[in-house]
């Protein structure tokens, strides 16, 4: 699973071929969540309060990347970074 961000301990992947909706892969401290991208919110697993507040702060201000991240992995294109949470 291609990383494509990494901030505060947070690291942000994404599937390639993975079911919609458009969604990416969030591990931290030992817990995995899934968010999808728009409208931002939390699909399935679970983190600690501050680092889901800090993964929905990033999520929204980068909606349009990972919008274009995710039509790259349907593609099977290379991901690209996104700017961390600084």
């Amino acid at each position: 699973m291609p990383e494509i961000c990494r901030f505060f301990g947070i690291v942000v992947a994404m599937w390639y071929g993975d079911h919609a909706p458009p969604h990416f892969h969030v591990f931290y401290a030992g817990s995995i969540a899934a968010f999808a991208i728009e409208p931002v919110r939390l699909l399935k697993g679970r983190l600690p309060p501050r680092a889901l507040g800090l993964v929905m702060e990033w999520a929204s201000l980068h909606t349009d990347e990972l919008l274009a991240d995710w039509a790259r992995a349907e593609r099977g294109e290379p991901l690209q970074r996104i700017a961390p949470l600084e």
